[in-house]
């Protein structure tokens, strides 16, 4: 049970005998032989049970890893050997707990173990030992931590954080093997003596102590099975009662597995209700090795989108030779992946002596990179044999995937090819790629133009689009908040250059399909000229408009400036706090009847209140359509006296 523990196979195995006892065992049969370690076991032991572990419940984990291990050492040798001892015994994990007495026991049929095994998987867990390794870190001087320790296993050593004194009773599977009883209460000795035992395998025992009585109850050892070591290879049994489903379905090639069960492990591990979106199989063989399951849920929780720092730990499942090491292992994706569910199992990982911590290893990049590649390729596949499938996906994790186009610049060609947006060209809740809008751009076209806001059915009332409409120019509609932190950083693609609608350096094409003309120069500066002067540090300047259609008025910014959507997301993020509003650029529609209308007014009495006023509402009212109007209480009051102007009676 106990061989996954040897950790210096290469250094002597020489019994360190501080004297063989004259005194007999209980059955006064066979000598105890009494046995030194060489360094401060009680030091050590005092390392694992404060610093190393967690959580108490690790060490049936580790007996259990143990265990298997002896199971698995053991079928390998009966492929080939015939005497090998208890053939046709069945290959299994036992447990016992007495809720009274406090006692526990497991125990397996695996490989066990010689006398001089016994001494060198349990006699020489500080052989290098404590006293080397200690020394090694005074010299580096860092400072005593599970986390720095080196790679000796001590997982046995784990269940003293919960007894005081382990038995352990083994026997090789050498047919001609002797069986022996090792015992210790881990204070710098230990002893073997020769007993009887029939079957071969190793039996561990002890009393629990009464903080740790909770691990002689047949619920919490349940949990705890099926917590780590639901998927070990190999039965394990509380009494008659089966604690683990032994199916690790990760282990299974793709043709293997079947819908209805790949979907209730997706519910066991994600705790959902739900079956998976979809799910996808990997098996890699190379410079790493490693077999992973992984899944999209069907929907994304309201937190997962934005609440980013309550999502510290989601991640992948991570597991060594089937058992659990890490439940929740956000280092196995990067963080745009983080909705993804699954198992990753590998043998290749380092990991610290606690085997709750992944050490940081190359292997651990590389499974990462393999990962992330195959899971963008997962999309990808999606989105081309089952579009419907991957519009569901892209509607609930769209937004997070965008976040990796300013953190995984590895990757940012295939994120980009991922992106989906909605146009003036798509119906709602439909959506249109960079390739696809670039493939259908009039030969005239040279840019990729976008518009940002709230939602749709806003974006298509802006007045910033009317030209674009006018002229059947596609424009992207942005309504994720994302977009305007992702999209910019874009630049361009296939040599378009993506431009924002609310930039005012777009190279607009003077000619109108109506017979609106507008104004003529000596009568248009005098009216940008009163508006500029109206609106004074309001606005950056006032421009006549070549993209206006319909309505007399916009807000554009200038070229380095942010636009409207970036300025207010911005905001949101510092709270409004020392954010002040930039300034924008008004345009003019020249020829709307409003502007002619100021014109015969400014011709007639410049001095006339009602022009400013008039004025200052067309500004505020191009503020309130794209939802940057502070306070509505003014604008109230001016629109009620300009219908009161309107109004009155000549």
């Amino acid at each position: 049970m106990l061989t996954s523990i040897r950790n210096f196979r290469n250094t002597s195995q020489k019994k360190q005998r501080k004297a063989i006892m004259s005194k007999k065992s209980k059955n006064d049969t066979a000598p105890v032989q009494e046995f030194e370690y060489k360094a401060e076991m009680k030091q050590l032991l005092d390392l694992i049970v404060h610093s190393l572990y967690t959580h108490p419940e690790i060490f049936l984990r580790e007996l259990i890893s143990n265990g298997s291990d002896a199971l698995s050492k053991v079928r390998f040798n009966a492929l080939t050997d015939q005497d090998i001892l208890d053939k046709e015994s069945e290959l299994a994990i036992r447990l016992s707990i007495d809720s009274k007495e406090l006692t526990f026991a497991i125990e397996d049929s695996g490989v066990g173990m010689t006398e001089e095994e016994l001494i060198a998987n349990l006699g020489t867990v500080a052989k290098s030992g404590t006293l080397g390794f200690m020394q090694s870190l005074k010299e580096q001087q860092k400072e005593l931590d599970g986390n720095l320790i080196g790679q000796f296993g001590v997982g046995f050593y784990s269940v003293f954080m919960v007894t005081e004194e382990v038995t352990v009773e083994t026997r090789s599977a050498r047919p001609d093997s002797q069986a022996y009883r090792w015992r210790s209460s881990g204070q710098g000795t230990y002893t073997i003596e020769k007993i009887e035992r029939a079957q071969r395998g190793t039996k561990i025992s002890f009393k629990l102590k009464e903080d740790y009585k909770e691990f002689a109850e047949e619920y919490r050892v349940e949990q705890i099975v099926k917590k780590y070591s639901n998927f070990v290879d190999f039965p394990i049994y509380l009494a008659d009662k089966q604690l683990n489903s032994i199916t690790a379905l990760w282990q299974r090639s793709k043709n293997e597995l079947k819908d209805e069960e790949v979907n209730e492990f997706y519910k066991f591990i994600a705790n959902d209700y739900k079956d998976p979106l979809d799910y996808l199989p990997i098996s890699v063989e190379g410079m790493v090795s490693f077999k992973s399951l992984l899944f999209l849920p069907s929907e994304a929780p309201p937190e997962l989108l934005y609440r980013q720092g309550e999502l510290e730990n989601r991640g992948p499942q991570l597991y060594v030779k089937k058992v659990l090491i890490q439940n929740e292992c956000r280092d196995l994706l990067p963080e745009y992946l983080r909705f993804i569910s699954g198992v990753v199992d590998t043998e290749d990982l380092s990991l610290n002596v606690s085997r709750e911590v992944v050490q940081s290893s190359p292997v651990m990049a590389k499974i990462r990179q393999i990962l992330t590649s195959k899971i963008l390729g997962w999309f990808e596949t999606l989105a081309q044999e089952q579009p419907e499938k991957f519009r569901t996906f892209y509607k609930a994790f769209g937004p997070i995937i965008k976040i990796g186009l300013n953190t995984d610049f590895t990757n940012r060609e295939k994120l980009i090819e991922l992106l989906r947006f909605e146009s003036t060209k798509t119906a709602d809740d439909s959506y249109v790629t960079l390739k696809e809008y670039t493939e259908r751009m009039g030969s005239e076209q040279k840019e990729i133009y976008y518009l940002s806001g709230a939602s749709r059915s806003q974006l298509l009332a802006h007045p910033n689009l009317e030209y674009f409409q006018e002229k059947g120019i596609e424009v992207l509609l942005l309504t994720d908040p994302v977009d305007v932190f992702v999209i910019p950083s874009i630049h361009e693609y296939d040599k378009k250059p993506l431009k924002s609608l609310e930039k005012a350096d777009i190279d607009f094409s003077k000619e109108k399909k109506d017979d609106k003309e507008p104004l003529a120069d000596n009568l248009l500066a005098p009216v940008l000229q009163l508006f500029r002067d109206t609106l004074g540090e309001s606005v950056e300047d006032v421009i006549e408009s070549h993209r206006l259609v319909s309505s007399p008025v916009t807000l554009v910014s200038g070229k380095d400036g942010l636009d409207s959507q970036m300025e207010k997301m911005m905001k949101m993020m510092q709270g409004g706090i020392n954010m002040p509003a930039g300034k924008r650029i008004l345009e003019v529609n020249t020829a709307h009847p409003i502007i002619r209308n100021i014109s015969g007014m400014i011709i007639a009495n410049a001095g006339n209140p009602l022009i400013k006023t008039a004025i200052r509402q067309l500004y505020e009212g191009a503020l309130l359509v794209e939802g940057s109007l502070d306070s509505t209480t003014d604008f109230l009051s001016r629109m009620n006296e300009l219908i009161e102007a309107a109004t009155l009676s000549r």
